[in-house]
């Protein structure tokens, strides 16, 4: 593992399903083709000034994080802010006056929310809860440890330090999101996101701090962007290309209660794409230069695949199984990034057997035609999905006030 390379380049992510393969670029290569041409013509403002998000953060996020770190008061906020579950909750009383008035603008729908197109992303969740928990949950994890910045911004910060409880913080955002009840006000998307936007603004704040890292300000809107591709972006492609029927509707309100979550996170509208077309030619600017091995990202792959495995039961899955099915998520490439071993009995049957498994739940193909191998796949993505998802149980996202410790 040593001897793989790290090269630094700016952080991307998303759609592997339609790029095909990745070559890795050097230093001087990433800046080329990393220079911004996305227009915000094609996003949900429509216009912009078309600034390089790379070297963007978060302007009204990031004082106020700086004021609560600086002002030791982040053990009181986590504690007030712990019971603070539902979007239609007040905030609670003792909040700093400054976290207050942000807080209560940082939750507002955009005046573009569609609640009918957010109903219909609900109803679609649900309905292909299995694919999109699937990619969302594993093939996004697995794309992450792949992303140099992310990987190490990961690594270097307090979640690095305790990956269980990072997994677990991380499926609570990503469960909020396919709630049927999401953007309603018995849900709780709006609360993880605002939490989530304010624990980047302090990982900003902290990680230039530690001495492991060499970067710039981590977590720029070209990083958050790159993780949005990771999840929407990446999972449509995937559904497509499995041959799975997603109707129009279907496919705009996915979309949307996507894009809705960005301008949550403190995406700039100037930067959220309008439309598949647009959010499939941002990641793929952005994605090539982006991704390659690194130590950290190899090590945190280890550790996530490790813990599934370590969860499932006897007589479940097994770790080659999980290399197998991660492999075939992200691909060959992603998976040598992320050192994740080939399987020369797994790889085959999961290959041959998951199209086949979703072309039966599509009810393009007879129970009969349905190899065995398929069900023993099935159970897998569903452990995948029980040991991400479940992690959520339990833990509260919090501000952090430390780095890794050493």
């Amino acid at each position: 593992m040593a001897n793989l390379s790290r090269r630094k380049m700016l952080l991307s992510g998303g759609a592997l399903g339609a790029i095909g393969a990745l070559s890795v670029a050097s230093p001087a290569q990433a800046r080329t083709l990393m220079n911004w041409t996305w227009a915000p013509s094609g996003s949900v403002a429509g216009a912009g000034a078309g600034a390089d998000p790379r070297w963007v953060w978060d302007e009204e996020a990031d004082p106020v994080a700086a004021a609560l770190l600086d002002s030791g008061v982040v053990p009181q906020v986590n504690a007030l802010l712990k019971n603070w579950t539902r979007n239609d909750q007040p905030l609670p009383d003792g909040l700093p006056d400054y976290l207050h008035a942000f807080m209560e603008k940082a939750r507002q729908l955009p005046a573009w929310a569609d609640q009918a197109k957010l109903n219909q992303a609900a109803d679609f969740n649900k309905r292909r809860g299995l694919y999109l928990n699937l990619l969302n949950g594993v093939g996004g994890g697995m794309l992450s440890t792949a992303i140099v910045k992310e990987a190490q911004a990961v690594y270097y910060s307090k979640g690095g330090a305790d990956m269980e409880d990072r997994v677990a913080k991380t499926s609570m955002l990503g469960f909020a999101v396919g709630a049927l009840d999401a953007y309603q006000p018995a849900g709780t998307c709006i609360v993880q996101a605002v939490k989530t936007r304010l624990v980047h603004a302090a990982v900003r704040h902290l990680l230039p701090q530690s001495p492991y890292w060499t970067g710039d300000v981590p977590i720029s809107q070209n990083d958050m962007l790159v993780t949005w591709h990771t999840l929407p972006t990446f999972a449509m492609r995937k559904m497509l290309e499995w041959k799975v029927p997603i109707n129009a509707a279907d496919s705009a309100a996915y979309l949307h209660v996507w894009q809705v979550t960005a301008h949550m996170l403190g995406i700039r509208d100037e930067y959220i794409p309008a439309s598949w077309d647009a959010a499939n030619a941002q990641s793929d600017q952005v994605l090539p230069p982006a991704m390659a091995s690194t130590r950290e990202g190899i090590e945190l792959t280890d550790i996530l695949l490790g813990q599934l495995a370590e969860q499932t039961s006897p007589g479940s899955i097994s770790r080659p199984l999980c290399n197998a099915l991660a492999r075939y998520l992200v691909g060959d490439q992603v998976a040598d990034w992320d050192a994740i071993p080939r399987e020369p009995v797994w790889d085959p049957a999961v290959s041959a057997a998951w199209p086949v498994l979703v072309a039966f739940r599509e009810g393009l193909v007879p129970l009969p035609l349905v190899p065995e191998a398929a069900w023993v796949i099935d159970e897998a993505a569903r452990q995948y999905i029980l040991f991400y998802l479940t992690k959520g149980q339990g833990t509260v996202i919090d501000i952090p006030t430390i780095n890794r410790p050493s």
